[in-house]
């Protein structure tokens, strides 16, 4: 499914086509956005790293991409769903360096880095779900209370 001029999609991720047609949309939804090429390079390198955890780690699953928009800023949200094993110990699967596969260990706590915003929600044996935010002009000021 896509909408909103192409930039909202739900997409599947069962194989690596899927993860080629996932780093595919994310590139073209931030062009379209405005992002510069730094900015859509961080966002496809992280959405890449993700899709392929939900793929390799978790089984296959879905991203959700959205355009959103806070105080005038304007950014891309993608969220990394899966019913996979989920992750029994978050904090030891952001250190760098830590795989449960063969992979260099970079996946996650790489990801973290190229975004502004980072969330992960996973249980064992409840799947994983990773959101992230890049903001067209960095993360936007949280709004002050009054």
């Amino acid at each position: 499914m896509q909408t909103a001029g192409g930039i909202s999609a739900c997409l599947p991720i069962h194989s690596d086509l899927d993860l080629v047609w996932v780093r595919q949309h994310v590139r073209q939804a931030a062009a379209q956005l405005g992002f510069g090429l730094v900015e859509q390079t961080k966002l496809v390198t992280a959405a890449s790293e993700l899709a392929r955890n939900t793929l390799v780690h978790g089984g296959g699953g879905q991203m959700e991409c959205a355009p959103v928009d806070r105080g005038g800023a304007r950014g891309l949200r993608l969220a990394f769903s899966d019913e996979g094993p989920g992750i029994a110990d978050l904090d030891q699967a952001l250190l760098d360096g830590y795989t449960s596969g063969e992979g260099l260990g970079m996946g996650l706590g790489g990801a973290r880095r190229l975004v502004h915003e980072f969330a992960i929600d996973s249980r064992p044996g409840s799947g994983t779900t990773v959101t992230v935010t890049s903001w067209m002009s960095g993360a936007p000021r949280p709004r002050e209370e009054r």
